[in-house]
């Protein structure tokens, strides 16, 4: 069976996008209508514009939303999906490809979700980071013991697993788990500690718009950063949708899971390459591969 799977946040570039906007009529009206929806030429600033202001949140959400879904729309019905996920913010891409969410829908919950994320984050003093070469379990443990909001909030791989919350928080942790033999406690340089309770007021101004828009049935099931299985019900995928930014990214176990309902090949549809670097420390004998135009 064929996954797609669709990458998050940090797989930006400059220059995204430009090749399927100079290549494929369909592709540019999408992003023209893009700009519009935005009410700003996000093209101008994935096209040309510099690392710093793709860095920008209201930013980079949307823009990689559109490559990957612009892609997954110029490869057209040969390569539909039978099993799909998404990455944190990859899942609202992954619900346009398995028809879900209509494209403007989605677009405006993921311009929605970077706005209410971006105030969340400046209400409080917070961050992410990342954790290598120690069991989940044991990071799980140490978090627990900390005076303040830390988190596991990332569950990447077998040995990578990203911890979110307040600063002071993730600094003792770092330290904690660095006695405990980590390889690395490395601070992101990020604005806000995403999927962690930290989250809540943007979770509770997503759930509004969440609520207000129409999920149709998918064409095929989507495996959810909450849930982990394969899902097919519409109710049930817009309830893990609006806990996704106070939960934990369960990436691990969905591709496990994935990979046990019978997933062959892992596409991934959108910047980079991160995902299927993921899948392969996931499984070793999983294929994965990018689309060929």
């Amino acid at each position: 069976m064929k996954a797609y799977v669709f990458p998050g946040q940090g797989a930006q570039f400059t220059g995204m996008g430009l090749s399927l906007y100079e290549n494929f009529p369909e592709a540019q009206k999408m992003f023209e209508k893009a700009n519009q929806v935005l009410g700003f030429n996000i093209t101008d600033i994935m096209f040309e514009g510099t690392a710093e202001q793709l860095k920008q949140t209201n930013v980079t959400q949307p823009a990689v939303f559109l490559h990957s879904v612009i892609l997954n729309h110029v490869l057209g019905e040969d390569a539909k999906p039978e099993m799909v996920a998404g990455h944190s913010l990859g899942e609202f891409s992954a619900l346009v490809a398995n028809k879900t969410l209509e494209f403007e829908d989605a677009l405006r919950l993921v311009s929605k979700r970077a706005e209410a994320m971006q105030k969340a984050c400046e209400l409080q003093p917070s961050t992410m980071a990342a954790v290598l070469g120690l069991e989940d379990e044991l990071v799980e443990a140490v978090c627990a013991e900390i005076d303040g909001v830390v988190v596991a909030a990332n569950y990447n791989c077998p040995g990578q697993l990203v911890i979110s919350g307040e600063v002071k928080a993730i600094e003792a942790a770092c330290e904690a788990l660095k006695e405990k033999g980590a390889k690395r406690a490395l601070v992101l340089p990020v604005g806000g500690a995403f999927h962690s309770p930290l989250m809540e007021p943007a979770r509770e101004e997503l759930a509004k718009a969440i609520e207000e828009t129409k999920f149709n049935t998918p064409i095929c099931p989507i495996y959810q950063n909450v849930s982990t299985f394969s899902v097919t019900n519409s109710d049930e995928i817009k309830e893990n949708l609006i806990f996704q930014l106070t939960a934990p990214v369960k990436w691990t176990q969905s591709v496990q899971n994935m990979i046990k309902d019978g997933a062959t090949s892992f596409t991934e549809i959108g910047p980079g390459k991160v995902l299927q670097g993921l899948v392969k420390k996931i499984d070793r004998s999983a294929v994965t591969n990018s689309p060929e135009l």
